[in-house]
């Protein structure tokens, strides 16, 4: 490899890296605002400067100069610390004082490197110019007269989201960033701007003037929003939850996150269950824990074991679930159920519902094919990797399903199973891609899955897989959902599934762990909910018996690419809800079937020692390489439909009782939905 010189100190690196990151291997720390390691590079602030040689005798932008054989780059000479200076006194010169009142206050670059590499004093009196604020919607907050036009947040979201809706118009004093007509920007990842930008330009609308960074306690953890499970950082105050943040994980979502994940928070605080009900006489009234608890036993210990049941929620994590799977098995109930939607997947291998070629993976693909999925919606953060795995033009993209907008171009093969199903023999252009491919994959979604015809959908899709040698993928929109396959939350022998247990005549007694999405109008059964908000399981249930959200307990969470990840408790239950383990251990005593653990720490033993893939913290299977699946297990065969793939999310904002508690997430999907005006309008 070649080498360069830093400082007087040797270093190698790789051809192709800039001058920047040749600096920052042999550890000297370069200041700037507009460069970003997954950004283009614009050259934009000039505060990179270094002094190289061979070269013109003047300070050059590190950013935008390519490394080379031999070369000498200085970082504190006096000519460098003097541009610096000069260049961040010209940044300042219309920056307004207003960082006591900025939300960036305490975390902003601006102010960092003014300290650190800038003057004590500016030799410009001149009156500052001042700048009219932009309409982002909802989510973002502007105050352009801080905008230093580093450009950061036009090149996310050109190049990353791919919806080209900022951009920076006008000259010299009079540049601007602003949006396309002042409408609202269009995006599931919009607020990574924020986080990009250097300044306080662009801050957080739903959060502002509600804290300062230096009060709030982070806690690392997992996001639960949708089934990638995101890195994330949540920051609390008191028993407050103020806001997530993201965190680096380049095996999962990079830095980023969509706009749910981080915004859906303020519905942790809203319709919550924080304690326990008893409905009497049609209407729900407060009651203590051991009268809910005992009416429950007594129920249970009433119905034959055939009669009653469990469905599981999309947010439950893998404790909860184990510890129902424990108490209705040693009850003698078959019917068990984590899939709400009725998907067509669980006892065969592990493989056939995992996303075998991993998130990162994903990017050594060459041709997809998309099936009954939109990645937009279910899973924007990997829409990302495959827009940037396209954008390198090493990828096409084939999409049997809806025809929706996914920021990269596409081939729209068709609509439904029957173009599936003759994809094998089609003599098509695309099919003749996937054939000539070298890492070929297939992306199935639950919105194939989850339909009337979904084993055979299965079937047509693995036959496709099989015949192009290509990757099977899996992917879920429901966070809890690879978790509870895993544990083998399914109904057993005789058992009944989620959809006929909540069927008029079903169960006698029903229990919901955190079960929403699930139609029960027409169940007669007694029905137990275990949850968080007062969303549908609790509309309907006869008992509720408050449970803790995913930041209010430590759980293990399984996420759609068989990554098993631990979250962290940031804040306590509300009121008098308690962790779902606890609850049902309790509730066990009670019916005489006693779960055989008393701690967190003891029921974990029990599912490692149970379900040893539980165990391997932050391991994704597909990681080793090519995974080998015998498709022929795979779905059943069965006639299929001619009714088109829908995506299994079609309002994004709305698709969990978290978010549909949330007011932001409420002003989001009616922005979406066109019921808000752009101010264009």
């Amino acid at each position: 490899m070649p080498k360069a010189k830093v400082n007087g100190v040797e270093v190698e690196f790789e051809p192709g890296m800039n001058v920047l990151q040749v600096a920052e291997l042999a550890g000297e720390e370069i200041p700037r605002f507009c460069y970003h390691e997954r950004l283009s590079i614009a050259g934009n602030c000039r505060m990179c400067l270094v002094e190289v040689k061979p070269g013109p005798p003047k300070p050059q932008a590190s950013c935008a100069l390519p490394a080379a054989e031999n070369m000498e780059i200085f970082t504190n000479t006096p000519m460098v610390v003097k541009a610096r200076q000069g260049v961040m006194e010209f940044l300042l010169i219309n920056h307004p004082l207003d960082c006591p009142i900025c939300d960036q206050g305490g975390e902003c670059d601006l102010q960092d490197q003014a300290m650190g590499y800038g003057r004590d004093d500016s030799r410009y009196g001149e009156n500052k110019r001042a700048v009219e604020e932009k309409n982002m919607g909802p989510l973002i907050k502007t105050v352009m007269t801080r905008c230093i036009q580093c450009t950061r947040c036009v090149r996310f979201i050109t190049e990353v989201a791919g919806v080209p809706e900022i951009g920076l118009i006008s000259r010299g004093e009079d540049v601007e960033i602003t949006t396309y007509l002042d409408k609202a920007v269009a995006s599931e990842l919009s607020a990574n701007v924020i986080d990009l930008c250097p300044v306080g330009a662009l801050t957080h609308k739903p959060w502002a003037f509600n804290y300062r960074p230096w009060e709030l306690t982070k806690t690392e953890s997992v996001d639960v929003m949708d089934a990638l499970g995101s890195a994330i950082r949540v920051d609390a105050r008191g028993p407050a939850v103020l806001r997530v943040l993201p965190r680096i994980n380049d095996e999962v979502n990079e830095e980023w996150i969509s706009d749910k994940t981080r915004y859906a928070i303020d519905g942790l605080a809203r319709q919550r269950l924080d304690r326990p009900y008893v409905r009497e006489s049609g209407k729900l009234r407060a009651a203590s824990w051991d009268e809910a608890l005992d009416l429950v036993a007594a129920r249970l210990k009433a119905a034959p074991a055939d009669r009653i049941g469990a469905i599981a929620g999309d947010l439950q994590d893998a404790e909860s679930m184990k510890a129902t799977l424990d108490l209705f098995r040693a009850l003698g109930s078959a019917n068990l159920d984590c899939r709400q939607d009725g998907m067509a997947l669980g006892g065969g291998p592990r493989e056939s519902w995992l996303f075998n070629s991993t998130i990162a993976g994903i990017e050594d693909a060459d041709v997809i094919l998309l099936v009954g999925t939109n990645p937009r919606l279910e899973a924007p953060v990997l829409n990302a990797r495959l827009r940037k795995r396209w954008l390198s033009g090493a990828l096409r993209v084939g999409v049997i399903g809806e025809a929706a907008d996914l920021t990269y171009a596409y081939d729209h093969l068709g609509a439904g199973p029957q173009t599936l199903a003759g994809l094998a023999k089609s003599k098509g252009d695309f099919a003749k891609a996937l054939k000539e491919a070298k890492n070929p994959a297939v992306i199935i979604g639950a919105g194939a899955l989850t339909r009337d015809d979904g084993a055979a959908v299965l079937k047509a899709a693995a036959g496709v897989a099989k015949t192009f040698g290509a990757a099977w993928n899996v992917l879920h929109s429901a966070a809890a959902r690879v978790g509870g396959l895993d544990l083998g939350f399914t109904p057993g022998d005789g058992g009944k599934t989620a959809k006929a247990m909540a069927a008029p005549g079903g169960l006698d007694v029903l229990f919901l762990l955190g079960a929403d999405e699930i139609d029960l109008a027409a169940s007669k059964a007694f029905k137990v909910y275990l949850g968080t908000h007062g969303d549908n399981g609790a509309h309907n249930a006869d008992v509720i018996l408050p449970g803790a959200a995913y930041t209010e307990k430590n759980g293990l969470y399984v996420n759609t690419e068989g990554r098993v990840q631990m979250g962290l408790r940031v804040v306590f239950p509300k009121g008098e809800a308690r962790e779902d383990w606890s609850i049902l251990r309790a509730l066990s005593e009670r019916v005489g079937a006693q779960l055989p653990y008393d701690s967190l720490e003891a029921l974990r033993a029990r599912l490692f020692a149970d379900h040893p893939t539980f165990g391997q913290i932050d391991f994704a299977p597909g990681a080793l390489g090519r995974v080998d699946i015998d498709f022929a297990r795979l779905g059943a065969a069965g006639d299929l439909s001619d009714a088109p793939f829908r995506s299994a999310v079609q309002s994004f904002y709305l698709t969990n009782p978290i978010a549909r508690a949330s007011v932001t997430m409420a002003e989001c999907q009616a922005l979406a939905s066109g019921a808000a005006k752009i101010a264009a309008e």
